[in-house]
């Protein structure tokens, strides 16, 4: 961008680079934003020698800055321009390049071709309909362990999913196999630091002797407890012989601490009073509870970034597997829980080889490839994402489908597209329909029968194998093409179209009110700010 700004103001300048550089050549070139596409047309706007290289069907980054139009309007920019189209596909096999083209002919924003292939007809595309994320999970796990019992390799196979939060029940499913398997341009869901730190409470309120736990979270979200005044308070838990915890509420006898001896014993009271409430709530409740009084929700709902989405999205699919414990556990308590969690993530340590099944969003699989590819939960809501499809432009939801195309056209020789009729969505069941993105490959009608119940295996705590209990059709509502549950704890006092105060965003217009699980989703629209989305009970939203 200063770069441009320099070449506007100083044209002496520009025309020293425009001779320097007489021939340019772009890579990507559908992934340019707008400055990049401004430098590089100044810069060629003299000799007019420029090459870029594309596909306009592969544009996925509009969210960080990206501008399709770009290569499209590309002759526009430069005149007698001439277009090579690379049509011929060296990857993929006949059957997997039809579906690719069906989907992504539904674009408007796109130049017309059709991909084509002297590779043969290959295995037809596999669609599979789970009963819910496990289900699908399971028969993902089942289909890679037949393939490798046949002959076939772990390093063969890819799972690419929409969000980072679907990769939990997806590691578990594979856990269960003893799978191996590696998450590639992320961390394991039980690896995330908010969920580690969610965890973290979690264990200080089971056992607040576990040290290493307290000294996590005493400083998160910020309490002014810095790292010098821990380490001295440390030092005197063990001269008198007792556990950092017990020493909390002592600080004021460690003389070198003095004001930050408050903030300690503050901290202390806090959790012995949430430890008091929450013991014996259910984990999915305790959870929540935990998160909500010890500032830690709040701390992540200030990020409204897609990092700040992100995170939010982990702790609710933590939620998830609370949830999914209590189901399968008339006693389950925080203890079950979190000894379920501890077998889950301590489970996969095989050793290091190139020997594994890779994990990965979407988005990271751009400009891979893999012998056979699982695509995850294709659910309206989910693939393509809510936001694109209730708050979105029809750009946003070509973008989603441009998304797609890239997971399709990843896979070599198989395909497996998979969708859950119903899905945890934090801590609540929601019913869920197709993707559009199905009905365009034409493949809605008759899908493969569900994963037999008893290939669902338990946790490993448990043993067994076993499903989860069916939802209650009465407790859902209509939302579009998808079904959600209503919110049983949750109320709002405002309604579409009232003006609201957000704290940090000030008063804006509310644009529609959903369902989200246990709360209600509420998009905001500000004068300046355009429209934010918030979680009602975790973002203190009040009628203005």
């Amino acid at each position: 961008m200063k770069t441009v700004r320099l070449f506007e103001a100083e044209p002496v300048i520009l025309a020293n680079y425009q001779e320097k550089f007489k021939y340019i050549m772009v890579d990507e070139y559908q992934d340019t934003n707008f400055a990049q596409y401004m430098l590089v047309k100044m810069l060629a706007d003299k000799h007019r020698n420029i090459c870029v290289v594309g596909d306009d069907d592969q544009s996925i980054y509009g969210w960080r800055g990206a501008e399709i139009r770009n290569i499209l309007d590309f002759e526009k920019d430069f005149q007698n321009a001439k277009v090579i189209k690379l049509e011929q596909n060296y990857r993929s096999t006949k059957n997997i390049l039809e579906c690719a083209n069906r989907v992504i002919k539904n674009n408007g924003q796109r130049r017309e071709k059709a991909l084509w292939t002297q590779n043969g007809d290959g295995s037809p595309i596999k669609v599979y309909k789970a009963e819910d994320e496990r289900y699908e999970a399971a028969f993902i796990a089942d289909e890679i362990e037949d393939c490798v019992e046949n002959g076939g390799s772990y390093r063969d196979f890819a799972l690419l999913y929409r969000t980072n939060a679907q990769s939990r029940a997806l590691e578990e499913g594979l856990i269960h196999k003893g799978i191996p398997y590696r998450i590639f341009s992320g961390i394991k869901f039980y690896d995330r630091k908010e969920v580690k730190d969610a965890l973290a409470y979690l264990k200080m309120i089971v056992n607040p002797k576990d040290s290493l736990q307290v000294k996590r979270v005493i400083n998160v979200p910020k309490r002014g407890i810095g790292d010098a005044s821990v380490e001295k308070l440390e030092r005197f838990a063990e001269s008198e012989g007792i556990s950092f915890y017990e020493a909390l509420p002592l600080a004021r006898s460690e003389a070198s601490l003095k004001s930050k001896a408050a903030g300690f014993i503050s901290f202390y009271e806090l959790m012995e009073a949430i430890k008091k409430d929450v013991i014996s709530k259910k984990p999915s409740h305790a959870i929540e509870e935990v998160l909500e009084r010890t500032g830690y929700t709040a701390f992540l709902n200030e990020d409204q970034s897609e990092a700040g989405a992100a995170r939010l999205e982990n702790i609710g699919e933590l939620i998830n597997a609370a949830a999914e414990h209590e189901n399968m556990n008339e006693e389950a308590d925080l203890v079950s829980f979190l000894e379920e969690v501890s077998l889950v993530s301590d489970t996969d340590s095989y050793s290091e080889n190139d020997n594994y099944v890779t994990l990965m969003t979407l988005h990271s699989a751009k400009g891979l490839e893999f012998p056979c590819v699982f695509i995850g939960g294709m659910e309206e809501g989910l693939f393509p994402s809510y936001m694109s499809t209730i708050y979105g432009s029809p750009e946003k939801l070509e973008e989603e489908r441009r998304l797609f195309y890239v997971g399709i056209t990843r896979a070599r020789k198989n395909l497996y597209i998979t969708w859950a009729k119903s899905r945890l969505m934090h801590g609540q069941i929601e019913y869920k329909a197709p993707s559009r993105f199905l009905k365009e490959l034409g493949v809605t009608g008759k899908l493969p029968d569900p994963v037999p119940a008893e290939k669902i295996r338990k946790p490993l705590s448990q043993g067994g194998f076993t499903g989860r209990k069916k939802p209650r059709p009465n407790r859902t509502m209509q939302l579009g093409m998808t079904e959600m549950l209503r919110p049983k704890n949750a109320s709002v006092n405002y309604s579409e179209g009232d003006e609201v105060r957000v704290p940090k965003y000030g008063v804006g217009r509310v644009v529609s009110i959903s369902p989200a699980g246990a709360d209600f989703e509420v998009a905001v629209e500000f004068e300046h700010k355009g429209i934010k989305k918030f979680m009602a009970g975790l973002s203190r939203i009040s009628k203005a």
